[in-house]
């Protein structure tokens, strides 16, 4: 997975007979919190960003500008300082501007009597502070692994904003369907995050299936399938057949090698309505898309958003860096029941496989998972749609959206249910059972999700990443509207404050 390399230095005092006593210090503090962040970063894939200590202790102009400069030279693109000890705040500059501006910083000190390092702390990123500069602050004990995991949940959000910041979607097709809340919303897109968008006519994706597909590969991925699922896949001879499920998957290797051959690290399908009525459905190739393996091995996710869904796409790509390389989800937002206080989310789309069980083994996943005939009142041209419900366990849910131009993230914890056998076939029934299904339940009441969320389309991942997508939106000047009691007790940073 793409990541960006960390840069840690440490801040010391500028008088020799003090520096002589605790450089020593200083650097084995160092040492200890690069040791904590590369065991805790590892990603999905096995990756760890590359950590770069400062060469020695910040505590001359020289030192500053050194420091600063090993680290730019390193393509470190975010900072961390630390604070042991009492420093000089004004070095802070030389170093600051020697990195380079446009970088997240968090300043991490100590807890301790003995050692002023929370001084240092507050002087010196109050400095940065009063210059505008955003920044972030965690003060706790080294040993405190409450401490080490707020300090991993930072990394992963300035990863995430870092890592986007250079990044192109490829958008295929353009909005579906007349879906504004989908569009690439380009200028406030570009302050934000720094992604922009390259849109590209679906033509060139059947052109390529056309004429630059491997049929072998083709026919590797139909004994797949097939392996896998057996009479689970539901052919009836009209929309489902191996020739529409064949198209469909060359439709997944054409994006595959479209998105590579322009540099795309996301996309989004348009689908709706050209080729769902004169090619095929794109559930496969949205699926395998955003799936950690296919036909040929284990492999990294690549965010694709169906109905090409922008801000779905970019709200994914941010939840797969948050989570350290996990697919994302993509659900519309379809059926409440308030008896059950349960949401059914489902769509005929990209579901990754891996929500049957959460597992990176494909043979694992597809035991719960069949191939339907697509609805023929919606998709004319046929192939498959991929019917499961998601396995249970705590979740994440996340959409970026805009209000008056000025993006937002509203973010909500909860989880994936499990329901009872019967119970979740009535219940599928009354939207669509040939669909996959997240009965998701969420901490936010009904009201405040109906009153506050941003669209259609709402978006998830495994696990607790409230506080890293919280981070990630305190960095990039996007608003976090954080539903139900995990909001409540958020602290505002200061530049929200004063305006």
């Amino acid at each position: 997975m793409r990541t960006v390399p960390i840069g840690i230095a440490m801040m010391n005092d500028a008088r020799p007979h003090v520096i002589a006593q605790n450089e020593e210090l200083n650097m084995r503090v160092l040492h200890r919190w690069a040791d904590i962040i590369r065991n805790g970063m590892r990603n999905v894939d096995g990756t760890v960003p590359e950590v770069v200590l400062g060469s020695e202790s910040i505590k001359s102009v020289r030192t500053a500008q050194a420091v600063g400069e090993q680290l730019r030279r390193a393509g470190c693109r975010i900072i961390i300082m630390c604070y042991t000890v009492w420093n000089f705040p004004y070095l802070v500059w030389p170093f600051y501007n020697s990195v380079g501006r446009d970088v997240p910083v968090l300043s991490l000190s100590n807890n301790n009597g003995q050692y002023p390092g929370n001084v240092g702390l507050l002087a010196t990123d109050g400095a940065l502070r009063q210059a505008g500069v955003r920044t972030h602050r965690i003060v706790g004990d080294i040993d405190d692994v409450s401490v080490h995991q707020n300090v991993l949940d930072w990394i992963r959000a300035a990863e995430a904003y870092a890592t986007i910041r250079n990044e192109v979607y490829g958008l295929y097709g353009g909005a579906s369907m007349g879906m504004d809340t989908g569009f690439f919303h380009l200028v406030p897109t570009l302050k934000a995050l720094g992604c922009t968008t390259e849109q590209v006519d679906q033509l060139l994706l059947t052109k390529v299936m056309e004429q630059e597909v491997d049929e072998a590969e083709v026919e590797s991925g139909l004994r797949w399938f097939e392996r896998l699922l057996g009479d689970r896949i539901r052919y009836d001879g009209k929309m489902l057949t191996p020739e529409t499920l064949k198209t469909q998957l060359r439709l997944y290797l054409a994006m595959n090698m479209v998105n590579r051959e322009h540099g795309f690290d996301f996309c989004g399908l348009k689908g709706q309505r050209e080729l769902t009525e004169y090619v095929c459905l794109g559930d496969i190739p949205e699926m395998l898309l955003n799936d950690p393996y296919d036909w040929r091995g284990p492999k990294e996710p690549t965010v694709c958003a169906t109905e090409a869904d922008s801000y779905a796409a970019i709200t994914m790509q941010l939840l797969k860096y948050v989570s350290g390389g996990l697919p994302s989800l993509f659900m519309d937002v379809r059926l409440y029941r308030p008896e059950l206080d349960l949401w059914d989310w489902c769509n005929s789309g990209n579901h990754a496989s891996y929500y049957a069980e959460q597992s990176m083994d494909p043979e694992v996943n597809f035991r719960r998972i069949t191939l339907h005939p697509a609805l023929e009142f919606y998709f004319k041209a046929g192939g498959a749609s991929v019917e499961f419900n998601a396995k249970a366990g705590p979740m994440t849910y996340a959409r970026l959206g805009l209000w008056d131009d000025k993006p937002f993230m509203a973010i909500l914890k909860g989880e994936s249910v499990e329901l009872d056998p019967e119970q979740a076939r009535a219940i599928n029934a009354e939207t669509d059972p040939t669909w996959p299904h997240v009965h998701a339940r969420v901490h936010a009441p009904f009201e405040q999700f109906l009153s506050l969320f941003p669209a259609n389309h709402v978006h998830g991942t495994v696990g607790d990443q409230v506080r890293a997508l919280t981070y990630l939106c305190e960095m990039s000047g996007i608003a976090p509207v954080i539903l139900g009691p995990e909001g409540k007790d958020r602290q505002a940073p200061i530049w929200e404050l004063v305006r």
